[in-house]
């Protein structure tokens, strides 16, 4: 049987430069469309059964984000539905070096367990059926996709309102493998945490922000070659539609919460950033998210707040970025959860690392933070 890759399918990325070689194939990780961005990959090799694959992606060195390849396994599915980790080395001068005996005629490899857009269309198809859901679209993405947004809970002149916005950078796969579990967990009429926090919040989710960039197999931008996370203050219906009608939405429904759901390149954490840089922001909203961070590291070691990113210095974040532009915007709480593509260093799992289970028991357990300070927001 002779040897076939491909790319061909919804959220694949790969180019083929010679694959008639197992021990030294060679490929490339194509561009986001319009822009210079790459680092997502997902490709199907079919035929090597037995036979000691090297795939070598040969422009890893000028990826996105070089650091995201220290320490980093590949990940590798026959059933596009279990993902483990395999062996991979970075070399600067050759790529990214993938090395597998497939045990099957076909096997999947990515950079991350991928989340598809037919999976986002199951999803939205679920949650859909529970009957405290309303389901509408806010508007089209540039490629005439629709942009879902889930309503949950009823509404009352008490209720906190609560945005949860996951996708952003079609690659952090990640971010919708925890939007899973996290509406798994508020639509369970027998958890008896959702069905407080529903007494006392009406939630408004958007569980893919880029489905374009999601369908395309792009890293970080839409199909314009736009970065969302930096569009918040200036976004048009021409250049980043995706923001627009959210933050149009988001105008008109005010809000007390914001969680902005990504994955890092580079740090084997999960952790979240604040908006603590915001020219506005107060005591109150620190307070806050020191809270809602203790609270979260409390219920689950998979989370910390030794590691992340830098803070902001007092006025000096960029309003282009969700998390600052509604922290300054909504004087709320707003918040970047952000999970690694790597293992969690704290508790790592070698065999499937940080993996699309873990991100949904991560999803689920930022419930118990919610209502920790949902009286306080």
């Amino acid at each position: 049987m002779s040897l076939h890759i491909t790319d061909q399918f919804d959220g694949g990325n790969i180019r083929v430069l010679d694959a008639s070689d197992t021990d030294a194939i060679r490929l490339e990780i194509r561009k986001d469309n319009k822009s210079d961005f790459y680092q997502w990959f997902y490709f199907r090799v079919t035929g090597a059964r037995h036979q000691d694959l090297t795939l070598i992606l040969e422009n890893a060195a000028g990826a996105a984000y070089l650091d995201g390849w220290t320490d980093y396994q590949a990940c590798a599915s026959y059933d596009r539905e279990n993902w483990f980790r395999i062996d991979t080395d970075y070399v600067a001068d050759r790529g990214l070096i993938l090395r597998h005996t497939p045990e099957r005629d076909t096997i999947w490899f990515a950079y991350f367990a991928p989340y598809p857009m037919e999976r986002h269309q199951d999803l939205i198809a679920w949650a859909q059926s529970q009957d405290r859901v309303r389901l509408e679209v806010l508007g089209e993405s540039l490629d005439g996709q629709p942009l879902d947004l889930l309503t949950i809970g009823e509404p009352g002149d008490d209720k906190k309102t609560i945005w949860i916005t996951a996708r952003q950078h079609p690659g952090e796969t990640m971010a919708e493998w925890w939007m899973e579990g996290f509406l798994a967990r508020l639509l369970d009429r027998d958890d008896p945490v959702a069905r407080v926090i529903l007494d006392h919040a009406v939630f408004h989710i958007v569980p893919n922000m880029n489905p374009d960039g999601s369908k395309r197999g792009h890293l970080r931008t839409n199909a314009a070659g736009i970065n969302l996370n930096r569009e918040w203050d200036k976004a048009t219906p021409d250049t980043s539609p995706e923001v627009y009608h959210v933050l149009n939405r988001m105008r008109e429904t005010g809000m007390d919460l914001a969680l902005d759901v990504h994955g890092d390149e580079a740090l084997p954490y999960n952790f979240i950033a604040g908006g603590e840089g915001a020219p506005d922001f107060t005591e109150q909203q620190q307070e806050l998210l020191d809270h809602y961070k203790a609270a979260l590291e409390a219920i689950t070691p998979d989370f910390q707040t030794e590691f992340g990113y830098d803070v902001d210095a007092p006025g000096e974040a960029d309003l282009s970025i969700c998390t600052n532009y509604l922290t300054q915007t909504f004087a709320c709480l707003a918040m970047t959860l952000e999970m690694p593509f790597k293992d969690n260093a704290d508790l790592p799992e070698p065999e499937q690392g940080w993996s699309p289970e873990r991100c949904r028991k991560l999803g689920a357990a930022n419930l118990d933070s919610m209502l920790a300070l949902v009286d306080e927001i």
